[in-house]
């Protein structure tokens, strides 16, 4: 079946930021236009109809991005589980998610975006709200949890969201690296030993 202008712009886009995101985890900052336009199965021409450039397609890559080895989508747990539960659940997922035979070409991803955008403002400020939107998605599993017999305010929730990526962050990429290895247990006891005063801040 013959797709629309419309479907066909949405391919292309689609392609070009899949093979950038290609490119860039081999050649970071030094990834070439021509060689994402080609491998896309497009001309350069393409590049600039739908993002005006290179720097243009690379921010659009980055706004898909949250981090290959990032939380992404949160395993859908029931509402009204305790707040402790439900961190423990998220740390056995990213334990999970680092183990995988597949960490390691993604963990080299992401210190290729790293190398793009530590040289380009606009991308650094790109990569930084997806970071934030991705650090608030995971807040929302997290606010209105009981723990101590009262809900986790918002602003408790965004606290520890922040300290639970940071620690699994670190974690899961040493387990990675082959530096230790961490058992889903582990994860599970440091994630909970975030659940502090000191972390979470006033109610």
């Amino acid at each position: 079946m013959r797709l629309t202008r419309a479907e066909s712009k949405a391919a292309n886009r689609r392609a070009l930021i899949d093979a950038a995101r290609e490119v860039v985890g081999r050649e970071g900052a030094n990834a070439k236009l021509e060689d994402i336009a080609e491998l896309a199965g497009l001309t350069t021409g393409a590049v600039y109809s739908l993002f005006g450039g290179k720097s243009g397609l690379m921010v659009a890559m980055i706004d898909d991005y949250t981090g290959p080895l990032d939380l992404g989508p949160v395993e859908e747990i029931a509402p009204g589980r305790p707040l402790e539960e439900v961190v423990v659940t998220i740390a056995r997922q990213y334990w999970r998610m680092s183990a995988d035979p597949e960490a390691a070409t993604l963990l080299l991803f992401e210190i290729r975006v790293m190398d793009l955008v530590l040289n380009d403002a606009e991308l650094l400020t790109k990569l930084n709200t997806a970071i934030n939107a991705s650090q608030a998605q995971l807040a929302e599993h997290l606010a209105g949890r009981e723990h101590a017999g009262v809900p986790v305010t918002r602003e408790q929730a965004v606290r520890l969201a922040r300290a639970l990526k940071a620690m699994l962050s670190g974690l899961g990429q040493a387990v990675v690296l082959g530096v230790h290895g961490s058992s889903e247990e582990y994860f599970a006891d440091v994630a909970r030993a975030l659940i502090t005063p000191g972390v979470l801040g006033p109610a």
